[in-house]
């Protein structure tokens, strides 16, 4: 047996930091064994590939289950693994060159070697999942093409960077107003295509970090915005994550605007708990969690009136094929989850934080050229 057997069969699948000693003494006492320990995380990183498991869900975990250190020898371990296959299924590319870039780590053999088998034993311990697409090396129906961005997808990150940067709230809320009103109209146009062109479309599904704190605030904001977006989310709270299913070019759109909404919300909470302070309150967990709930709530509402606006305005005999479309969503949902539960929502306790909050959703202006009425 190796001396790479020996740490490991002592370290992944026993509990506590003794195994983990005794893992790494050996590991470290010999410096020949590190080629095949690389070799050995490859292979369980191939593993969670095959329990549906994607590059951004792996680093995603492990960054908030370990350090910065760990998250820097995943990432080697990503590229060297990936980069044995000619083709990578969609959305990977993305993800592997966002990866940070593995450092030297300068430390002792003991330390060193205790470190991957912790993310050793991260990545073995890690459950199946619903699949969102094909695993590296299976083989594709079709080479990808790439043809660049479409033009409407460019002009929707270009608003919502901008929307995000300004220190204008009123700049802020035209420009994302006109960001989701192409965002739309951009669904509308895809449906038309491919029901003209009697493109094999099908509804595809990507995941969206919900991370902490207040993960349950953000989910029910990435909920609301894949439902404008004619998608559903499905949030796995354990794992900090939710699943999108929707057409690609709408998951691709719900995924813009909920980050970015993210951003915008975090800069009005910042905002409004200066002005909290500049009061003479102090900042305080439930004023946070109570304005997210309450952004969420309010801009779920306008979203869907835009939504509504737009599609108001389109041809009656998209009705049809738009409906088509959130059938297959919701039937690829229920055959990605058959069994979902729902979550009970702690309710919002801060009056402020639910005031300021609901002023800020409705200072994001969504499109519609008719604005919702102010709440009672």
């Amino acid at each position: 047996m190796s001396t790479v057997d020996k740490a490991l069969a002592a370290a992944l699948y026993a509990e506590g930091d003794a195994a983990l000693d005794t893992g790494a003494s050996l590991l470290a006492a010999d410096p020949s064994a590190d080629a095949e320990l690389s070799v050995r995380g490859e292979g369980f990183v191939r593993r969670v590939w095959e329990r549906g498991w994607q590059p951004a869900d792996v680093v995603r975990i492990v960054r908030r289950d370990l350090d910065d250190h760990h998250v820097r020898l995943v990432s080697g371990l990503i590229r060297a693994e990936t980069a044995t296959y000619a083709h990578l299924p969609a959305r990977w590319d993305a993800q592997v060159g966002g990866l940070v870039e593995e450092e030297e780590y300068r430390t002792d053999r003991f330390s060193y070697a205790t470190a991957v088998l912790e993310l050793y034993r991260l990545l073995i311990r890690l459950p199946a999942i619903e699949p969102v697409g094909p695993v590296p090396g299976v083989p594709l129906h079709a080479p990808a093409e790439h043809h660049g961005e479409p033009r409407m997808l460019t002009r929707i990150r270009a608003l919502l960077a901008k929307a995000e940067a300004t220190g204008f709230p009123e700049e802020a809320e035209a420009l994302t107003a006109k960001a989701q009103e192409l965002m739309a109209r951009h669904s509308i146009d895809e449906a038309v295509l491919a029901a003209r062109t009697h493109r094999p479309d099908a509804p595809a599904a990507c995941r969206i970090g919900v991370d902490a704190p207040y993960e349950t605030a953000k989910a029910i904001l990435l909920d609301a915005v894949a439902s404008a977006n004619r998608c559903r989310a499905v949030w796995n709270s354990g794992l900090g994550f939710s699943t999108v299913v929707g057409f690609e070019a709408d998951l691709e759109t719900a995924e813009l605007l909920y980050t970015s909404l993210l951003v915008q919300c975090t800069t009005a909470m910042t905002r409004a708990e200066a002005g909290q302070r500049a009061g003479g309150r102090k900042r305080t967990k439930t004023f946070r969690q109570s304005f997210l709930l309450a952004y969420a709530q309010r801009i779920g509402d306008r979203l869907a009136a835009a939504t509504e606006h737009v599609v108001g305005e389109a041809d009656g005999s998209l009705l049809p094929v738009l409906a088509a479309r959130d059938v297959a969503v919701a039937d690829r949902t229920e055959e990605m989850f058959p069994e979902t539960s729902t979550t009970r929502v702690r309710g919002a306790t801060d009056h402020a934080g639910w005031q300021d909050g609901t002023a800020a959703a409705d200072a994001a202006r969504m499109p519609g050229r008719r604005p919702l009425p102010p709440r009672r």
